[in-house]
């Protein structure tokens, strides 16, 4: 059957993908994506519809962040899991069961059973999502496998944005409208059912004990870090344009693809910083987020509001192929699928985690741009020790360098 075709392929091809499968797998990477920001602009009127739900304050936005848990939880699992029984087929299965259960809200008649749905939703996200940058991952190498990952960000944040759009045109029609869109994932399944192939690889039953977990920790606790500043914005906006008076779906959706837009800027910019460090590039970003997120503190209206989102969404955007490149740098095939779905694990518990943290903090701080605010300041912190640190560690590599080369033999 459809799953056996395409398979067949990695006896005679075991290596070097095409773009045709790098266009694919960068189109099914989009889809965890699309859950997560198409429904940000009818949060409000979801929230609406079912104000007599108890704990809906908490329940609504959980229908974004909820299948973050699941992806966060799973993720290593499934890396290690398609380590050793392969990755296509995995991905082609995951793509049919998210259409089916991406759409279950629309027959769903209760909050609670939709916040259910998008946790199911979730498991089949973090089988895209892993297998996805896995497979890029195997079936290219070097400068062009860079170079796919940083399309991966752009080309997700360019969706964020026509999600966010889409989302908030198609709410106009009703709350329940976009959760039609999820029925595209069929449509990519099928393309990967037919052109993607399983590469050759060596598992091993030993993973977690060859994993570089010395070069894996700091990319991974940065990662967490990277992914709570990602989401900030993508689940807060909506509802600090309503707290500006701006109440239209359609206009929402508009203003928020506005910053996304800049969310794929940084990341598109990562492609001619690849000489650069990591840690200055990260150390960029970070102090770009932090600043933007200040700026939203005391904005006080729509112009800098949007200001401020739009410079905090560049450096989110050029912090996560950062540190994505940063992390498959680290893995060799064999542990790759385990080692990214640590990676995508970190990120998506750094999503989830958002909007309790940033929650607890406006509860703290007096309202939602002020607890955004103190936040920044926090992030700006990191990326101004980032320097420090930084530059320090080039001194200390400066100073060893020098020692070294003064204890070398002088030639007569």
């Amino acid at each position: 059957m459809i799953l056996s075709t395409a398979a067949a392929r990695d006896r005679t091809n075991p290596s070097g993908g095409t773009t045709l499968q790098g266009s694919i797998l960068l189109a099914a990477s989009a889809l965890p994506v699309l859950g997560a920001v198409l429904l940000a602009p009818v949060l409000p009127a979801i929230a609406q519809e079912y104000s007599t739900t108890p704990g809906v304050e908490t329940l609504v936005p959980l229908l974004i962040t909820s299948p973050a848990l699941v992806i966060a939880v799973l993720a290593p699992f499934v890396g290690a899991l398609t380590d050793k029984i392969g990755r296509r087929n995995a991905l082609v299965i995951a793509l049919f069961c998210y259409s089916i259960v991406g759409t279950a809200p629309l027959w769903l008649n209760s909050l609670e059973g939709m916040v259910a749905s998008r946790l199911f939703l979730g498991v089949f996200e973090a089988v895209i999502m892993t297998t996805c940058t896995t497979l890029l991952g195997d079936y290219f190498t070097g400068e062009r496998r860079n170079r796919y990952l940083a399309m991966l960000t752009v080309l997700t944040t360019i969706c964020a944005t026509a999600f966010l759009i889409i989302g908030g045109l198609i709410g106009q029609a009703g709350w329940s409208a976009p959760f039609w869109l999820y029925s595209v994932g069929a449509l990519v399944g099928i393309a990967a059912a037919i052109l993607l192939w399983e590469p050759l690889s060596q598992p091993t039953s030993q993973v977690l004990r060859v994993l570089p977990w010395k070069q894996l920790t700091l990319p991974i606790v940065f990662t967490f870090f990277g992914g709570i500043t990602f989401f900030v914005l993508v689940v807060h906006l909506p509802f600090l344009l309503t707290g500006l008076g701006i109440t239209d779906s359609g206009q929402i959706g508009m203003l928020a693809a506005l910053a996304s837009l800049f969310t794929a800027s940084g990341s598109f910019t990562f492609r001619y910083l690849g000489r650069l460090h990591h840690s200055a590039v990260l150390a960029i970003a970070f102090c770009l987020t932090g600043a933007g997120f200040t700026t939203i503190w005391f904005a006080g209206s729509l112009p800098l509001t949007l200001l401020g989102a739009c410079i905090a969404s560049y450096g989110a955007g050029l912090s996560l192929p950062t540190l994505l490149t940063w992390t498959v740098s680290q893995l060799k095939q064999d542990v790759r699928g385990t080692g990214t779905g640590i990676w995508t694990s970190a990120n998506w518990i750094g999503q989830f985690a958002c909007p309790l943290l940033i929650g607890a903090i406006a509860a703290a701080a007096g309202g939602l741009a002020q607890g955004i605010g103190v936040f920044g300041i926090a992030v700006l912190a990191v990326g101004l020790s980032w320097i420090l640190a930084s530059r320090r560690s080039r001194a200390v590599s400066r100073t060893a360098q020098a020692e070294q080369q003064s204890h070398l033999p002088v030639e007569h």
